[in-house]
């Protein structure tokens, strides 16, 4: 599934994956910067805890988005598939000027949110212009392969990964969360393996990607990305692995990011903060 198409004149709206454990009361860099995007004091954010079995998580994230100065925030109570054809919350996305997509499972989001109403308002507003931002499970929704499960703390194998159709907001990467704390490049590898045209995506906790319309990434948080560039592989041993059996993968390259650097996605290369850019050149 490509990304909504864009009408003339108009220009994509930011994707924000991020990590999952963003920080939400000392340094809440990532979702200050998402709240400016989505128009700072005149910001509609719509909030889709759709993914979280917790009461509280809509309610939560209200609260901090209007601490952080929103104007407007809400939360969809969206636990079926027929709420997610409910013509009133596709409107109610298709007003705001900001979405959220909350973290939990995210197997649990794309079997109710998939292909409904909602789903194709979020993928229109962010072709005109909304920035949509999830984190955990809701970073995973947003690329057209979803990182669906897979083994962490285990080599890259056959089965290694699991996918699952996405929102489709972008079909660059696959995105995978909490990705340092929980050991998972091996099952990024895996996935990789499997279609090695995409980049793989590994967002550590506290750890927002800010994908603007034209595929530049900055990072922001505290931690890390990973990108994984499977396009020059020579040698992946994935078609003839038994299940369970670790695989080779040759000619990867591999980047690690911190805040301020940026990454293209199109043309897959990677680039230090400006200022240490300028130091690095005049060595």
């Amino acid at each position: 599934m490509c990304p909504a198409p864009v009408s003339d004149g108009e220009r994509r709206g930011y994707i924000i994956p991020i990590g999952g454990g963003e920080d939400k009361d000392a340094n809440p860099a990532i979702l200050q910067r998402f709240v400016e995007l989505s128009g700072g004091k005149s910001a509609n954010i719509v909030v889709l805890p759709t993914a979280s079995r917790l009461e509280d998580t809509g309610p939560m994230y209200e609260k901090i988005f209007k601490g952080l100065g929103a104007d407007t925030v809400s939360s969809i109570p969206i636990v079926t598939r027929e709420d997610c054809n409910n013509p009133e919350f596709a409107e109610r996305c298709d007003n705001a000027s900001g979405i959220f997509i909350t973290g939990g499972n995210q197997l649990r989001l794309s079997a109710i949110l998939g292909g409904s109403g909602v789903a194709q308002a979020i993928r229109r507003v962010n072709a005109a212009g909304v920035p949509v931002a999830g984190t955990s499970a809701g970073a995973s929704i947003m690329s057209e392969h979803m990182m669906a499960g897979g083994e962490a703390d285990a080599s890259p194998s056959e089965g290694g990964a699991v996918l699952a159709p996405g929102l489709g907001l972008t079909n660059a990467a696959v995105i995978d969360q909490h990705f340092s704390e929980r050991n998972r490049l091996g099952r990024l590898l895996s996935a990789i393996a499997l279609n090695p045209f995409l980049l793989g995506m590994g967002i550590d906790e506290d750890t927002g990607a800010f994908i603007d319309a034209d595929g530049l990434v900055e990072i922001v948080g505290s931690g890390t990305i990973t990108i994984v560039d499977g396009q020059n592989m020579n040698y992946c041993s994935a078609h003839s692995a038994r299940t369970d059996q670790g695989i080779g993968m040759l000619g990867l390259s591999m980047d690690i990011l911190h805040a301020g650097c940026h990454y293209d996605l199109n043309m897959r290369e990677a680039f230090p903060p400006t200022n240490e850019a300028q130091n690095v050149c005049s060595l």
